[in-house]
């Protein structure tokens, strides 16, 4: 995509990838953040079970990278592959697939150790482990004699950084907690927002859930625009994830001096923008740079639609009925799985209007388009297309215009 010359580009630092990454990530697991080694602590505890929880399919987590050094090291401790479970920690997303397992972890993994989905909704496996408010987790991870959180941090547009306690919530809780964690009441506070970690209530909420579980030890790392380690953050679950969150925030701040004309950005590329309701992640990063006459334009490929069945049901039964949806889910006793994706996006629309919500996808018929609380980019050809001529016709009908890009998306923190 081309833009004037004179663009404001609100993009993330240059961060190289990690050298020699296996013998980093040994390095990195001998001496992690404020705990013992892992080889000290599995020698000490010798745990009968060990469940390690990974990221689902809409994160670019390199599991393969890390996952057979943390195997080869509870190996060499005693630890057989049957004494190992893997658990995709999906929340409420959708199940993985057996292609998607293999994937995520490798054929070679695939064939020694168990890998299985969490299952927020099947009560038979799930175990309370907090009855004040009532949190229920997967059993196979709570039950387990060991446990290791991994994962990777990236600015998150509800809990400030993603990471750390969120492998355990949402990935791991029940629907209960989830509607706690994503309650209409949590995502109201201004404290919920892209790269704020104080007075958060999402934060909170999982850091408290996380604790009460149990959390041994947490691998996360941080990765640069190649999708390649840039960072490695282990050790025990807050201290660990907090040098993350510092160390990726100070990547990923681009400072703005907004509000623009235009803002240009994007739904993260593969895979999170495979849905529109990840997508949604990329619009609420721009708020900083948006005033209320900004036209927002956003491309996304959403190959998958529009996300869960709940969530597109949600958004197509009120259309562009917002203010009544925000009203309606007001009322605690009104709840829907995901409808806070779409309370994340009335943060935006509140700001601008649908009118200049404008919205570029080959992934979402233009008959579903219409529903949705944006403006269709209509122009003709692919994604690409489109996007370059509805650029270059507001650059021509509005040359004094300033205009912002965000190429990073969802993974930017403006400030």
């Amino acid at each position: 995509m081309k833009v004037p010359a004179n663009a404001y580009i609100l993009e993330c630092s240059e961060v190289p990838s990690l050298p020699d990454i296996e013998k980093t990530v040994y390095a990195a697991l001998a001496n992690p953040i404020e705990s013992p080694s892992l080889e000290q602590m599995i020698k000490k505890r010798k745990p009968q079970t060990v469940a390690i929880t990974i990221s689902d399919i809409t994160r670019p987590v390199p599991n393969r990278v890390f996952l057979p050094v943390i195997l080869n090291i509870l190996n060499r401790c005693g630890i057989r592959d049957s004494q190992i479970a893997i658990i995709v920690g999906t929340g409420m997303h959708r199940p993985s697939t057996a292609e998607e397992h293999c994937y995520l972890v490798g054929a070679d993994i695939m064939s020694r150790v168990a890998v299985v989905d969490h299952h927020a909704t099947d009560v038979a496996t799930l175990k309370k482990v907090c009855d004040d408010p009532p949190v229920s987790v997967c059993r196979q991870f709570a039950e387990a004699d060991f446990k290791i959180v991994t994962g990777y941090i990236e600015a998150h547009f509800m809990a400030g950084f993603s990471g750390g306690r969120k492998g355990v919530c949402p990935a791991l809780v029940d629907l209960q907690t989830i509607r706690n964690f994503h309650g209409y009441g949590t995502l109201c506070s201004p404290y919920a927002d892209t790269g704020n970690l104080q007075n958060n209530p999402c934060h909170e909420i999982a850091l408290k859930v996380a604790h009460a579980v149990g959390v041994d030890f947490l691998f996360n790392v941080a990765i640069n625009n190649k999708r390649e380690i840039a960072g490695i953050f282990c050790g025990e679950l807050n201290a660990a994830h907090l040098a993350g969150c510092k160390q990726v925030a100070a990547w990923t701040t681009a400072k703005t001096d907004g509000p623009y004309d235009l803002v240009i950005t994007n739904g993260g590329g593969y895979p999170l923008d495979q849905t529109f309701y990840q997508t949604v992640k990329g619009m609420c990063t721009a708020l900083p740079a948006i005033g209320e006459h900004t036209v927002l334009l956003q491309a996304s490929a959403c190959n998958e639609g529009l996300g869960s069945k709940e969530y597109a049901n949600t958004i197509l039964r009120y259309g562009h009925q917002w203010q009544k949806f925000l009203s309606d889910i007001s009322d605690s006793r009104d709840f829907t799985v995901d409808q806070w994706q779409f309370q994340m996006q009335t943060r935006v629309i509140s700001r601008i209007g649908i009118k200049n919500l404008w919205f570029v996808t080959d992934g979402i018929e233009a008959n579903i388009l219409e529903k949705l609380c944006l403006t269709p980019v209509y122009d003709k050809g692919n994604a690409s297309t489109k996007l370059q001529q509805v650029v270059d016709r507001f650059v021509s009908d509005n040359p004094c215009a300033r205009i912002a890009v965000i190429p990073e998306g969802p993974y930017t923190i403006l400030k």
